[in-house]
């Protein structure tokens, strides 16, 4: 039995309320912590918004234990900006908002998404572009502390990082260029098995990288047991290598959200 502490992605669960009720309603359905996607629409939202989104956290008595830095219009298929050359002022300025966020509220995990393959935009330039950004938003996490997170993602073609290696050397380009060394391996297995990585030989080979675990079950993406994922199987491995953090929920829920954590109990 693995002894992880379990936090709530409350942008994919929860949903169905609005961003502000959604800490409130993770605490009750009995979880202490919790982690989003960036909950605005835009990089830089107002300061209003920003103090309204910290309010609904710290009024809901959870932690947050992961935040997403701003990734463009994701409903539209984008997967990040980091990558985007035109877009680095607009990625940097969000990292300032985001960090600031973390350091009202305790949170020290940032995922970076890469962004998308671009038309007409040579991969050296994108990767070029995305190593300087990563070297500033690593630099400014570490201000409080805090990990920039990489991450392979599942079901966008022109996504560029899709098993734990390709992250990984990211990870180390952003090493050897800017000598900062807290970026970490977003450990998503859902991602990793759609993918078809191996998450057994990701977890020997690069488990001192691991710097957050997400789950959901495959396929489909639901809670665990609607799928073939043999989870206790990996929390196992992962206990074993040293990981020591949360695991963290970010499933598509095949019912309601809050009738979907029976599997844990």
């Amino acid at each position: 039995m693995h002894r992880f502490p379990y936090a709530v992605n409350t942008s994919i669960l929860f949903s169905e309320l609005d961003v502000l009720s959604r800490p409130a309603a993770a605490k009750a359905a009995g979880f202490d912590a919790i982690e989003f996607w960036w909950p605005f629409s835009e990089a830089v939202p107002g300061d209003g918004e920003v103090d309204k989104f910290v309010r609904a956290v710290e009024d809901a008595g959870v932690s947050l234990v992961g935040l997403n830095f701003f990734a463009g219009d994701m409903p539209a298929g984008d997967r990040g900006v980091l990558s985007h050359p035109a877009r680095s002022t607009e990625f940097r300025d969000n990292v300032d908002v985001a960090v600031g966020i973390g350091a009202r509220l305790g949170c020290t995990a940032f995922n970076a998404l890469y962004g998308n393959r671009l038309e007409g935009v040579r991969p050296e330039e994108q990767d070029a572009a995305a190593v300087e950004n990563l070297t500033v938003a690593a630099k400014a996490a570490a201000r409080i502390d805090g990990t920039v997170l990489i991450e392979p993602v599942s079901g966008t073609p022109s996504y560029p990082l899709k098993k734990a290696d390709e992250a990984v050397a990211v990870i180390d380009r952003v090493w050897e260029s800017g000598g900062v060394d807290n970026l970490r391996l977003l450990f998503d297995l859902y991602h990793l098995i759609t993918n078809g990585d191996d998450p057994e030989a990701a977890i020997d080979e690069h488990a001192a990288r691991i710097g957050h675990v997400q789950i959901a079950d495959a396929p489909g993406r639901n809670e665990p047991g609607t799928g073939q994922v043999d989870f206790d199987h990996y929390f196992a491995k992962l206990q074993r290598a040293g990981y020591r953090g949360y695991v963290a929920l970010e499933y598509k829920p095949s019912g309601t959200s809050a009738d979907s954590f029976g599997w844990i109990y």
